[in-house]
């Protein structure tokens, strides 16, 4: 009988995984399409067995909504400035603030740089600013850059904030010149 019990046990643990399986394979596939567009809709056991990538995919895309709809941020940017060293880097970043025409500057020593100029392939180490600004200060920026700059031409490219901390976003604006 003991055998026959276990044997049992078996059969029904084989017989019920493939259902199991199929209701989470079900479930994740369901949360995948019903969570972007609305959690009240979706059933009630999705939530329980939704991936956490389905959750990551919502939030950026409820966060997304909210900054499109959101009148308290402009569009912002990231821009790059590399310059020869910590005593530059220190004197553009301060000056780059303080005039607001960043709400932040990191200054990020270290960096190698590899580049033809002249015709020639030159190495030089370098500090990279990585500036966060309005879109509509890069021209400014770009003048202020060139003006405070030694090199007879600056690095200064820009790259799109298009999503983040809305709080820190918020900051940029009112920390920047309008």
């Amino acid at each position: 009988m003991e055998l026959r019990l276990s044997s049992l046990s078996s059969a029904v643990v084989r017989r019920r995984l493939p259902l199991v399986g199929a209701i989470c394979v079900l479930g994740l596939g369901v949360s995948s399409l019903v969570l972007p567009y609305s959690i009240a809709s979706s059933p009630s056991f999705v939530p329980l067995i939704s991936s956490r990538f389905s959750a990551r995919a919502l939030n950026r895309g409820a966060h997304t909504i909210k900054m499109e709809a959101n009148q308290t941020i402009v569009p912002s940017i990231v821009v790059y400035v590399t310059v020869p060293n910590k005593e530059a880097g220190v004197k553009l970043a301060n000056s780059i603030v303080k005039e607001r025409l960043a709400a932040c500057v990191n200054r990020v020593p270290g960096v190698e740089s590899v580049y033809e100029w002249n015709g020639e392939i030159q190495t030089d180490s370098e500090e990279l600013l990585i500036i966060k600004t309005r879109e509509s200060l890069l021209g400014p920026l770009t003048e202020h850059v060139k003006a405070n700059h030694e090199y007879e031409v600056p690095e200064v490219i820009s790259l799109p904030i298009s999503g983040g901390n809305l709080e820190y976003l918020e900051w940029i604006k009112k920390s920047t010149r309008d």
